[in-house]
C-alpha cells in the first residue's frame, strides 16, 4: 500500500471514529439523565416529603419538621392571603410571566429513615441567569435541599427539577411517567454545589442558616432535550446584602405542601424585608409569610415586576420558627458569589470555600 493511501486510510478511520468518541460523553450524560427520570415513578414521588427546618424562638434550636406527604395532583389549596395593604401572606400566583416557568419543584433522595429505607424529599428552586451560553444551566435552591449536614455529610442523589409544576401537576398514581405528565418535563442535576460554611456546620443551626444556598448544574432535559433556560427563561441575581430597615420589598415564591397547601400550586408572599431578631439580624425575615414545608429553596426577589414576572434574586426560602408567621432566608454575599462561580465550572458535586 502506498504511503499516500495509508495516510488517507488512517485519516478516514480517525474521522469516522470521532463522532463515536465525542458522542460517548453525551450518551453517558443522557443515560444518567434518563436513569434519574426513570427512578422517579409516581409511587416514589408520592413518598417524598418536604425537607423543612423550624426552630424554637426561645432556644434558637432547629429541628427537622417531618411531615407526611402532603402534595397531590388535585386542586391546589393556596387561596389568597390577606394582610396589611400591599402585603401578601400566601396567595396563589395567578399572574403570568417568567416566574411561572423559572420557579419549580425539586425532588431528591437523601439519607435513610430509622428503618434504613431511602428518604425522598421535595423542595422548590429557581433557574438563575448563566452568563455563558453553553451546554448547562444553573438552578438555585437551599443548601439543605442539596446536602445533608445533619448526619451523613453527603450530597443528595437523583436530584430533579420540574419547572412550572403548577401548569400541569402530575397525578401521583402507580401508572404512567411522572415527568411526561408535567408541562415541560424534568431536568436532572449532574453537579450539586454548596459552601463549606453550610457543609461544616454540624447540623442545621445558626451557622448553617447563614450559608443556606445551593446550586444545581443541569444539562439538556425536558420533553425536547433543551436547556431549561432556553425553555422557561432565567432570573437575574445580586450577590450583595440588602437593607433590612424595611425599605426593600421582597417577593418569595415556592411550592408549599403543608396545611392548606398541596404542593402543586405556586404560592407567593410579598412584604418589606427586615432582619431575623432571633438571629442577631444576620438573616432576612419576611413577616406574615405563610409559606411552609416544600417551599424551601424557592426564590426571593427584589425589584419584582409582577407584570412580566421578573426580578432580582437576593435570597431563598430557608427556615421558620414555631408559633411565628414569617419566612426567613440567607443574605446573599461574596460567599454566595463564590458558590455560584464554582457551579459554572463544576464537574461533579463540590464544596466551596472554607469553614468560618
Amino acid at each position: 500500500m502506498s504511503r499516500v493511501r495509508r495516510v488517507l486510510v488512517a485519516f478516514v478511520m480517525v474521522f469516522v471514529s470521532l463522532p463515536v468518541l465525542v458522542g460517548a460523553g453525551g450518551d453517558a450524560a443522557r443515560s444518567e439523565h434518563q436513569r434519574i427520570i426513570d427512578f422517579w415513578t409516581p409511587e416514589r414521588v408520592a413518598q417524598a416529603i418536604p425537607r423543612e427546618f423550624v426552630a424554637d424562638p426561645a432556644t434558637g434550636r432547629f429541628q427537622p419538621a417531618h411531615h407526611a406527604p402532603g402534595h397531590s395532583g388535585g386542586p391546589g389549596g393556596g387561596g389568597p392571603g390577606g394582610g396589611d395593604s400591599g402585603v401578601v401572606t400566601g396567595a396563589s400566583w395567578t399572574g403570568e410571566g417568567t416566574v411561572t416557568g423559572t420557579t419549580g419543584k425539586v425532588l431528591f433522595a437523601l439519607g435513610t429513615d430509622a428503618q434504613g429505607n431511602d428518604q425522598y424529599w421535595i423542595c422548590s428552586a429557581s433557574v438563575i441567569a448563566d452568563p455563558v451560553n453553553n451546554s448547562r444551566s444553573i438552578v438555585l435552591t437551599a443548601g439543605h435541599c442539596v446536602y445533608d449536614n445533619e448526619g451523613s455529610g453527603e450530597f443528595a442523589s437523583h436530584w430533579m427539577f420540574i419547572p412550572d409544576y403548577d401548569a400541569a401537576p402530575a397525578p401521583l398514581d402507580r401508572e404512567g411517567n411522572f415527568c411526561a405528565a408535567t408541562a415541560y418535563g424534568c431536568w436532572t442535576a449532574s453537579s450539586l454545589v454548596v459552601h463549606a460554611g453550610f457543609a461544616s456546620a454540624g447540623g442545621f443551626n445558626d451557622q448553617a442558616v447563614l450559608y443556606d444556598w445551593g446550586f444545581a448544574v443541569v444539562g439538556d432535559g425536558g420533553k425536547t432535550s433543551e436547556l431549561v433556560e432556553d425553555v422557561v427563561g432565567a432570573q437575574a441575581y445580586e450577590f450583595a446584602p440588602q437593607a433590612i430597615d424595611g425599605s426593600v420589598t421582597g417577593w418569595a415564591f415556592g411550592y408549599p405542601a403543608q396545611k392548606k397547601y398541596k404542593g402543586n400550586d405556586l404560592i407567593y408572599c410579598s412584604n418589606a424585608i427586615d432582619g431575623d431578631p432571633y438571629n442577631s439580624d444576620d438573616t432576612y425575615r419576611m413577616n406574615q409569610c405563610k409559606l411552609n414545608g416544600g417551599s424551601s429553596g424557592g426564590p426571593w426577589f427584589k425589584a419584582f415586576d409582577a407584570g412580566i414576572g421578573e426580578g432580582t434574586l437576593i435570597s431563598v426560602n430557608s427556615y421558620g420558627y414555631l408559633g411565628v408567621t414569617a419566612m426567613h432566608g440567607p443574605m446573599f454575599n461574596s460567599n454566595t458569589q463564590a458558590t455560584y462561580s464554582a457551579a459554572l465550572t463544576a464537574g461533579g458535586d463540590t464544596t466551596v470555600g472554607s469553614a468560618p
